[in-house]
């Protein structure tokens, strides 16, 4: 498809930009000790850690017409560090070097780095604060092409760094409102000339009502996000202005409702810049159960949202659905920002840990991308919108539903998700790509450290573009594995995995059938 970013070879790639990548790395480091110095009394945690994975796969490449076996070992080495001790400073930091060796008819080596990193820092006591965050992973570069993780093949996947630093002021206008000011600058740096690097700068600020207003609700917020990326057609800028307002007419039931400016400049907009609309409904029947939808207009035409949640003694329900303007760029820095951690085997989203034992952080591209081996379930992964980002030329429009539900009493526990996310880009009209699927999960604990887990997914991918044959993939992926705790410390797990794709382009069919073993070690 014309919007899906290519890969260039081994020799395309400049040396300065293979050097850049790990700077994001650097930059979340300097920028973790920066935040700290006003504390004065920081205290760090240092965690060093190994892994060790060995794969056997009867088709490495994931080829139709030349299936090739191939015994692929890697060794991980890493460490964590974490700030405590200081109520103003709070900066973590995962990082790790996976080697990969692989042993086939082509042998081939590979070293990958992978960072998530946080730090925030309140520099003038409930005025003046300080975020930043930074990220190395390996995304998924086409639809079309091999769906498997780097250490497979990374044929498919480019080393992607994000960063960003944000300094911003609060401020409480006694019970009347608070305000806010925000200043962001970031970038993406991409490996190998996988795709144009970006840097943006972003102001945001706003007024919202204080706790004085019991029944009605109101804000004003303005936000100003300029784009440098070839990408893109070079500078892009994203303006909007807005007022909201809201009432509750009763203590489950609320109506609200937004009305604002856009003003959009990029590359073959046309049309980008008007009033925008929208109203909806919250409704909170109890403490467990919300739902929130709206219905509104833009330049692009209808949209809709949705967020509802259930929670029950055994059971988690959760169903999205967004529409929005965006483009690669954004998408990354968006999830590089998002924080998660794994707490007894549950996905968490928070920018501290909700609890000493919990292991983390982890940004949202990581958790994407390495969600088994981080321990996260396949249904709270997708319920939380993450699937893996398909790197993408230009702007475009995503339309994006996740639903996930999962059940567990006792030692059993079963998930059910679905998800479908549509990218329209604006560039070229009539280009879009389209993932869609379903997922079912079911994990059964043999005993207090060991457990059996499974997963069944269906997932179709299409591309459509005048300029370039259409094309569909239906993939079914199966895994079956077991994981367990030798001790606080040591963990192992072996997992089978089988794929097969489906496809009417040809020589696009593949089968593959997976084996692997893993080790890791806290210390």
């Amino acid at each position: 498809m014309a919007a899906t970013v290519n890969k260039h070879g081994p020799h395309d790639a400049s040396p300065s930009s293979q050097r850049q990548a790990p700077l994001a790395g650097i930059v979340s480091l300097f920028m973790a000790m920066a935040c700290a110095l006003p504390a004065y009394a920081v205290d760090w945690r240092f965690e060093p850690s190994v892994g060790a994975s060995a794969t056997y796969t009867d088709n490495v490449n994931q080829s139709a017409s030349n299936p090739e076996d191939a015994l692929i070992l890697s060794v991980t080495p890493g460490f964590s560090l974490r700030s405590h001790g200081s109520r103003r400073v709070q900066a973590t930091m995962n990082y790790s070097l996976t080697g990969v060796s692989r042993y086939s008819e082509n042998n081939s080596t590979d070293l990958f780095h992978n960072l998530a990193a946080v730090g925030k820092a309140e520099l003038i006591e409930d005025f003046l604060f300080l975020d930043g965050t930074a990220s190395i992973s390996q995304t998924l570069l086409s639809l079309t092409g091999s769906p498997a993780d780097a250490t497979t093949n990374s044929a498919n996947r480019a080393t992607v760094g994000v960063y960003s630093l944000s300094p911003y002021i609060q401020k409480r206008f006694g019970t009347f409102a608070t305000g806010q000011a925000r200043f962001s600058t970031g970038g993406v740096i991409f490996g190998d000339n996988a795709g144009s690097d970006s840097v943006s700068n972003t102001f945001t600020a706003g007024v919202n009502s204080g706790p004085r207003f019991n029944d009605l609700s109101w804000g004003l917020n303005y936000s100003l996000r300029q784009l440098d990326s070839s990408a893109t057609g070079g500078n892009s800028t994203f303006e909007r202005a807005s007022a909201t307002a809201g009432y509750a007419l009763t203590r489950k039931f609320r109506i609200f409702g937004t009305y604002g400016q856009e003003r959009n400049e990029y590359l073959n907009a046309s049309g980008a810049d008007g009033v925008f609309y929208s109203g909806g409904f919250g409704w909170a029947p109890s403490r467990r159960t919300s739902i929130e939808a709206s219905i509104g207009e833009r330049y692009f035409g209808r949209t809709y949202s949705l967020l509802a949640s259930h929670k029950m003694r055994a059971t988690n329900i959760r169903v999205s659905y967004s529409e929005d303007v965006s483009d690669i760029s954004q998408q990354l820095t968006q999830d590089s920002g998002r924080i998660y951690w794994e707490c007894g085997r549950r996905l968490r989203e928070a920018p501290d840990s909700p609890h000493p034992t919990c292991n983390g952080p982890y940004t949202g591209t990581q958790v994407a991308l390495y969600y088994s081996s981080l321990g996260f379930q396949l249904s709270d992964l997708i319920a939380a919108g993450f699937l893996d980002r398909v790197l993408a030329n230009g702007v475009y429009v995503i339309k994006s539903f996740n639903a996930g539900v999962s059940w567990s009493r006792s030692r059993l526990g079963l998930g059910l998700s679905a998800f479908d996310t549509k990218r329209i880009f604006q560039s070229i009209s009539g280009t879009e790509d389209h993932t869609q699927g379903v997922s079912g999960t079911v994990s059964y604990r043999l005993s207090p450290r060991t457990n059996a887990n499974g997963s069944v997914t269906l997932t179709r991918n299409s591309t459509v573009s005048p300029i370039t044959p259409s094309r569909q993939d239906d993939l079914a992926t199966l895994s079956l594995g077991m994981d367990h705790r030798f001790d606080k410390d040591l963990s192992g797990a072996l997992t089978y995995r089988y794929q097969q794709r489906s496809s009417d382009a040809p020589n696009a069919d593949f089968n593959e059938n997976s084996l692997t073993a893993t080790a890791n070690m806290r210390f």
